[in-house]
């Protein structure tokens, strides 16, 4: 009973999806639902871009065995990051009117800076996408009995199915219905589940610092690693083409604003759900902690409640899953189309532009697929995606809306240093997060692009909406 409904849930989705495709004409529509999107449906939009495999499985087995601070990250750093696009980054984005971010670095930059950051924000998605792929491939297994792999390819197919016909007005009316399921379901689910053990019991079973929200040792090395921890998302997702479609797809720059910040608070609120069932699991269901963690929560659910939380449960969970899954092929499939494949066919028409669009959604999830198959740990699929946009693209994007002096050279020995960097230190094994070595990097390599005695800096260019 438990699989039809399921098997329901994935086809209702995807007939959402294709029915949704009716609005995409042009590929405005496809990537940035024609910048008409009001409050309510923005806000969903941008609430979904990682409330998925990340927050409830991957951050609920990171909380399982290290405390809240295994979960700085996601949850907290990813509400800061929504926080810190609303306030500093939406509105001067919104009016430049870009498709997408790799279009901000040719107007701010050149050409060569716009490939260059292509290709990063590119790569960068393929942990993101692989990530929830292989959560769908746990929750099919769990509730079916399907191999992993069998169920990662069904459960890709329904999301690259619906993302591929309808584009950004697929993925923002489907995670319209899904934002609603994933709040409704969670709030009843943890409801269900709190009510059958008192709070005090479950707190005895909590080891010491648990709670710690602060490092408990004071060392330098310790208080950097923290920081590196609330920087991997909070800052590193800013420059990702997955929040600057969401958030270029209200309807107006008030709504862009607004909608973020209080996505960042339905994020963090909603986000604490998982994390007090895993409590409850560890009481519960404390066998499970035995196995793999990232099942811990599933576990909990398939073994302690009725038919009906099963199925709110699950259907929660892959509405999480699929809406974070659809934004995340999507955004790379944008950049690929409108920054590497389109400047090579000069006569390109709108039509074929948007055909290209479709292909490339192919071609990412395709990838993702892939890497997947390979790699089936959520949590570091997710974290080495923010770490990569953060050390290559954040510097060259602050730095273009917020100083007077710009530089493609800058802008590119920024991003390729900080990569670099970052590389060799996760190469090393440093005992410093590699994040930090590699934006230190990135920005060293501004500083010195920018006072390179033949810098071709010139003032930033500001090119504002007719909205």
């Amino acid at each position: 009973m438990l699989l039809l409904f399921i098997g329901l849930y994935l086809l209702i989705n995807v007939f959402i999806g294709v029915w949704a495709a009716r609005r995409v004409q042009n590929t405005s529509d496809f990537l940035l639902a024609g910048r008409q999107l009001p409050f309510y449906i923005s806000t969903a939009v941008v609430f979904a871009t990682w409330f998925g495999s990340e927050t409830v499985l991957g951050a609920s087995s990171e909380f399982a065995e290290n405390g809240l601070l295994g979960v700085i990250e996601d949850p907290f750093g990813a509400a800061l990051c929504l926080v810190l696009v609303g306030l500093f980054f939406a509105k001067k984005l919104y009016r430049l009117n870009l498709l997408t971010f790799g279009d901000f670095y040719r107007l701010y930059f050149n050409r060569t800076t716009e490939l260059v950051a292509s290709f990063f924000l590119v790569i960068s998605y393929f942990g993101w996408v692989a990530a929830q792929m292989v959560a769908l491939g746990i929750i099919l297994n769990l509730i079916s009995g399907l191999s992993i792999t069998l169920g990662i390819i069904l459960g890709s197919v329904a999301v690259i199915i619906y993302t591929y016909m309808g584009g950004m007005w697929s993925v923002s009316i489907t995670d319209f219905l899904q934002t609603i399921m994933i709040i409704g379901g969670l709030i009843f689910v943890t409801i269900n589940i709190v009510d059958k053990v008192p709070v005090q019991d479950v707190l005895r079973t909590v080891p010491p610092h648990f709670f710690d929200f602060i490092p408990p040792q004071n060392s330098f090395t310790t208080w950097l690693n923290y920081l590196a921890l609330w920087l991997t998302i909070g800052l590193g997702s800013i420059p990702q083409q997955d929040v600057f479609q969401r958030v270029m797809s209200a309807k107006s720059e008030q709504t862009a604003v607004y909608s973020s910040l209080a996505a960042a608070g339905l994020y963090l609120t909603i986000a604490l759900l998982p994390l007090i069932l895993v409590l409850y699991a560890k009481v519960l269901q404390p066998t499970l902690l035995q196995g793999d963690t990232q099942l811990l929560l599933p576990g909990l659910i398939l073994h302690s409640t009725s038919l009906w939380v099963k199925i709110l449960f699950f259907g929660a969970l892959i509405s999480a899953i699929i809406s974070t899954a659809s934004g995340a092929i999507l955004a790379p499939a944008a950049i690929l189309s409108e920054n590497i494949f389109k400047p090579y066919f000069t006569k390109i028409t709108d039509k074929q532009l948007l055909l290209l669009s479709r292909v490339c959604v192919l071609l990412v999830s395709g990838v993702g697929l892939i890497m997947a198959l390979l790699k089936s740990n959520i949590y570091e699929l997710v974290s080495s995606s923010s770490a990569l946009s953060l050390v290559s693209l954040f510097v060259p994007l602050v730095a273009g809306l917020y100083t007077k002096r710009v530089s493609s050279l800058a802008a590119i020995i920024s991003m390729v240093a900080g990569m670099v960097v970052w590389l060799g230190a996760l190469w090393l094994d440093t005992t410093i997060n590699p994040l930090l070595y590699g934006l230190l990097a990135s920005i060293v390599g501004w500083v010195l692009g920018i006072f390179w005695p033949v810098s071709t800096a010139h003032p930033a260019p500001i090119k504002f909406s007719s909205e």
